[in-house]
This record gives C-alpha cells, sequence and structure tokens, in this order.
C-alpha cells in the first residue's frame, strides 16, 4: 500500500508542477519561494507528449484502477515514472507485459552486468539520435556502478563494447545485411568474445531501444524534467497568461494547433473513416468470393516491398546528431535512407523458412531463459489488442487493418508472408500513414507532429498510440528474426 501510494504521489507530482509554482488565477503564489532563494525548474514540454494534449492522458491516469497497480510496479522497478509510461497508460494490458520484459531484460538475472545493460540500451538509442532514452540510461548506467569515463564516447568503453558497433548499426538500419559472419566476429574476437548466451541478451537489448526510440519519437515523447531540454529555470516571459497556461504548454498555441497540413474540414475526415471501413468490407467479400495464385501473391509482394522503398515525406531532412549522442556510436551517416535512395535490392525473407514462432523463441528462450516467452507475450497482445473500435464506430473486426499495418512493415524489411495478399495494403493504408510508418520504423528521428496529425484524423489518440505499438513491435521481430537467423546459420 505504501509503495502504491508512493506511485501515485509520484505520477501526481510528475504532472503537477504547476501547483508548485502556482499563480494568482489558480490561487498560488511565488512570493515565498522567491524570498527563500528557490530555483523551481518549469517544464519546457506540454506534458508527457508534444503530440497529445495532457488532459487526455491525465484523464486515462486518474480513472482506471488498474493503472494505479501498473504505476506502482513502475514506480518499485525504476524509483520513476517515466513519460513513456504516462503514455502507454492507454493500453494497460499492453504495458503490463512491457513493463515486466523490460525489468527483466534490465535488472533480473542474465548473461550480463547490469552496467553493460544500460550502456547497450544508450548505445542503441544513439543510433536514433534518441537523446530523451540516452539520458535516462546515462542515469541509470551511472547508478547501478558504471564508469564514467565510458560515457565520454565509446572509444573509450572496453573493447567488448566497442566490437557490438557494428551489429548495432546494421541491426538499426539494414537488418538484412546481418550474417553469420557478423556473429562469428563476435564470438571469435580473442580476449573480447562475447558468449552465445551475451550475444542474444545484447541482440534483445538493441532491438528493444532501436523500437523503444521508434515509440519515444513516434508518440512525440516529451524529455523528463530532470533531463536536458526537458525544463528551465527561466521565469516565463510571455504576458497574459498565468503559470498554470505555461507549465501546461498553452503559450505554444501555434505547435499545438493542427499545422496546415491538417486543415481539412471535420466532414472531410469523417468520410475518410467511412471510406476505409466500405473498403474492408470489400475486401473481406472479395477474400470469401476469390483467393489469388502463389503467383500473383508474391508478384505483390515484390510491388509493394519496391513501392514502400519510394516512400518519403515532403521534409525528408538530413537530421545532424549532436555530439552527446553521436559520441556513443560510430559511423554517423550510416542509416536507411543511404540504402533505399539508391535503388539497392532488399533480398526476400520468408517467414515459411525461419519465423519467430518455430525457431526464433525457441533461440532465445535456450540461450536466455523466460525472455523468449515474455517477449512472445508483448508480440501477440500487441498483434491481437483491439477494442472493436475505428473512431466513431463500435463493434469493429479490425484485423485485416492491423495485420496490413504489421506486415507492411515486415515487407519494408523484406519479410515475406506466404499466405497474404499484399494488395490488400495499398487499399487500407495511405500514402499519408505510409510516410507516418515509414518514418517512425526506419527513421524516427525525423517524425514530425504534422505526420502525426496527418493520418487518421478522425481517430482517437489512443488508437494513434495503439498504431504505435504494432510498429515498434512488428519492427522487434524484424530485426530478431535476421539476427537469430545468423546467429542459427553460425551454430550449423
Amino acid at each position: 500500500m505504501r509503495l502504491a501510494a508512493a506511485a501515485n504521489e509520484a505520477y501526481a507530482a510528475s504532472l503537477a508542477v504547476s501547483e508548485l509554482l502556482g499563480c494568482q488565477q489558480c490561487g498560488g503564489g511565488r512570493g515565498q519561494d522567491e524570498e527563500l532563494g528557490i530555483r523551481i525548474p518549469r517544464p519546457l514540454g506540454h506534458g508527457p507528449s508534444r503530440f497529445i494534449p495532457e488532459k487526455e492522458i491525465l484523464q486515462v491516469g486518474s480513472e482506471d484502477a488498474q493503472m494505479h497497480a501498473l504505476f506502482a510496479d513502475s514506480f518499485a522497478a525504476l524509483g520513476r515514472l517515466d513519460n513513456i509510461t504516462l503514455v502507454m497508460v492507454f493500453h494497460p494490458q499492453y504495458l503490463e507485459s512491457f513493463l515486466k520484459t523490460q525489468h527483466y531484460l534490465l535488472q533480473m538475472d542474465g548473461p550480463l552486468p547490469l552496467h553493460y545493460r544500460h550502456y547497450i540500451g544508450i548505445m542503441a538509442a544513439a543510433r536514433h539520435q534518441c537523446s530523451y532514452l540516452v539520458n535516462l540510461h546515462v542515469n541509470d548506467f551511472l547508478h547501478v556502478g558504471g564508469d564514467p569515463k565510458w560515457l565520454n564516447g565509446l572509444e573509450n568503453a572496453p573493447q567488448k563494447l566497442q566490437n557490438l558497433g557494428e551489429l548495432n548499426k546494421v541491426l538499426a538500419h539494414r537488418p538484412w545485411l546481418i550474417t553469420k559472419e557478423h556473429i562469428e566476429g563476435l564470438l571469435k574476437a580473442e580476449e573480447h568474445s562475447w558468449s552465445l548466451a551475451e550475444l542474444v541478451h545484447a541482440v534483445v537489448l538493441l532491438t528493444h531501444y532501436h523500437s523503444l526510440a521508434s515509440f519515444t519519437f513516434g508518440c512525440g515523447i516529451s524529455p523528463e524534467i530532470h533531463c536536458d531540454g526537458g525544463h528551465t529555470f527561466r521565469p516565463p516571459s510571455v504576458s497574459n497568461y498565468c503559470f498554470c497556461d505555461i507549465t501546461n504548454g498553452n503559450h505554444n498555441v501555434d505547435e499545438m494547433q493542427v499545422n496546415s497540413a491538417g486543415n481539412i474540414s471535420v466532414s472531410d475526415s469523417f468520410f475518410e473513416v467511412e471510406a476505409l471501413m466500405e473498403k474492408m468490407k470489400q475486401l473481406q467479400e472479395c477474400r470469401d468470393e476469390e483467393e489469388a495464385s502463389q503467383e500473383e501473391m508474391a508478384s505483390r509482394f515484390e510491388i509493394e516491398k519496391r513501392e514502400s522503398m519510394l516512400v518519403f515525406s515532403s521534409d525528408d531532412d538530413e537530421v545532424t546528431p549532436a555530439r552527446d549522442v553521436s559520441r556513443h556510436f560510430e559511423d554517423t551517416s550510416y542509416g536507411y535512407k543511404d540504402f533505399s535512395r539508391h535503388g539497392m535490392h532488399v533480398p526476400t525473407f520468408r517467414v515459411q523458412d525461419y519465423c519467430w514462432e518455430d525457431h526464433g523463441y525457441s533461440l532465445v528462450n535456450r540461450l536466455y531463459p523466460d525472455v523468449g516467452q515474455l517477449i512472445d507475450e508483448k508480440f501477440h497482445i500487441a498483434y491481437n489488442l483491439t477494442y472493436n473500435t475505428m473512431a466513431m464506430h463500435k463493434d469493429v473486426d479490425t484485423s485485416m487493418l492491423r495485420r496490413a499495418i504489421w506486415n507492411y512493415i515486415h515487407c519494408m524489411f523484406g519479410i515475406r508472408y506466404d499466405d497474404y495478399d499484399y494488395g490488400e495494403i495499398n487499399q487500407l493504408l495511405d500514402r499519408s500513414f505510409k510516410v507516418y510508418i515509414k518514418t517512425v520504423v526506419c527513421t524516427p528521428e525525423k517524425v514530425t507532429k504534422r505526420m502525426y496529425d496527418s493520418f487518421w484524423r478522425q481517430f482517437k489518440h489512443s488508437e494513434k498510440v495503439h498504431v504505435n505499438l504494432l510498429l515498434i513491435e512488428a519492427r522487434m521481430q524484424a530485426e530478431l528474426l535476421y539476427a537469430l537467423r545468423a546467429i542459427t546459420r553460425y551454430m550449423t
């Protein structure tokens, strides 16, 4: 009970800094603090997410009893309630599985020492320039006794961790290029060698944090108040606003309003939902009437895979990593776009030949007991999660749409399901949605609020968070399939 109370207090504190600051309009005051010389940090963000109104997250967190128990578990494991947890609050079943898996990877018995785990998390998040995750794990790394010198740059870390840099790079951006030679190089590095169990632990951590970086950018997660970019000590300089307005982000009206790309009438976006519902109905009827041949299915996959290479946002500019992030990895110019824009070919990975359920799951569980089970549960929850709603509609079977999203992500990575008709993807996913999906999965550091606002305009924020859960789990599974297949080939 004490723990639950402490977690609830932490939750309230993290989302009610304005009460500390006070103002005349809301009954607070600053005089006493000023007299004492106390410098109180003021959050720079708009709550846990830059994309989702804080009041919606607050409402879910305060009304759901299950959330309070999950907050207590998270608070016990991490000593904090981070903004990722507060945004995942929309989907408690998934959040519970996510927290359990992450706790096991970072804190329970396993092949790697604790400080290695957090450093690998830093390396993985840094590949996508995710300063949010880097900052969190820098603090955790130091907390478990990590050497501060390692944080000056990857070259200051042990050679064993430096050797992991190449796998980190390829896994994050072009996992189809991973071969058994990558694995052999790590397992046979003389005094800097990895054991198979250690390598599987490292691969799971890398894929976990690559995917979590996608969620962080995809949902516009705000920096924690205690981290760089999360606070300021400057007094507000905007007139005609109370402190509560400013700390809630209401002063920055332009960012929170729909941008010019979203200036579409409510009726237009309503018809988009109706059109999507109608397409789902028509596709289901076509499924019942006729089935494409295997040759036609294979051809449609290749067409969709080729087209996915050409999907880019109009503001797809180069993002230069900051020094405090880039020092944790090498070859900063290496990325997904280098491959796709030069028209290089992604080989096809047939799930019928190597899949998570029949191959990857057992390999992970054998070398890192129980983790395969935890990851498998998380995959299944994300894939099957449904509330049978679509925007304003209820009692809707969304399985077709969820499968299209999952398979489109795998298609971008060259992974093919022989029993799926890839022609459905173009029917169900419009261009703005494809741009968002590809950016979140492949170059998450380039996600903008414009992209978030431009797809599924009539859908709830909870549904867009749900989409992000599908994206990150499909991405994690794709990376794992390539890495685990290479490990299997090395072992055989």
